[in-house]
């Protein structure tokens, strides 16, 4: 892997990503598309080990859970001096919501600060949202 020029700051491994902190509520309510999003996310840059700072919305048609959102919150914390590429911190998130909700639908979006004139954004779906809340929730409506 390439070094970065100048100081290098220390940072944590990838094991270092609390997953058991995140709790499920039962949930029985009318089908819905829930929506949670953060301006607060962070993790760090494993080249630079500069912050790299993000937006994150989850979308998801719950089947049977939802997650607990002081658990979601902690989750988060735990990859703030975690070492990991931005395309991969989406990737951990949408893999650990998938497994513990195992919701009907589940997207994860994250916007990262801009960081040398460039915009980085990530999308991860289980499908089209689209057809999910046509699939899900307004045909179990009618």
């Amino acid at each position: 892997m390439p070094q970065a020029e100048g100081l290098i700051l220390p940072f944590d491994g990838k094991d270092k990503i609390r997953k058991d902190y995140l709790e499920t509520i039962e949930f029985d309510g009318k089908p819905q598309l829930i929506a949670y999003s953060t301006d607060e996310f962070s993790a760090v840059c494993p080249f630079s080990g500069l912050p790299d700072i993000a937006t994150v919305v989850i979308k998801y048609i719950p089947d049977g859970k939802i997650v607990e959102l002081k658990s979601l919150k902690y989750y988060f914390i735990s990859f703030r001096n975690v070492g990991v590429y931005q395309e991969e911190a989406t990737s951990i998130i949408f893999n650990d919501l998938k497994e513990i909700l195992k919701p009907k639908f589940l997207s994860v979006y994250t916007k990262y600060n801009i960081r040398g004139g460039i915009e980085a954004e990530c999308y991860i779906e289980t499908e089209n949202e689209e057809e999910a809340l046509k699939k899900y929730v307004h045909e179990v409506e009618k």
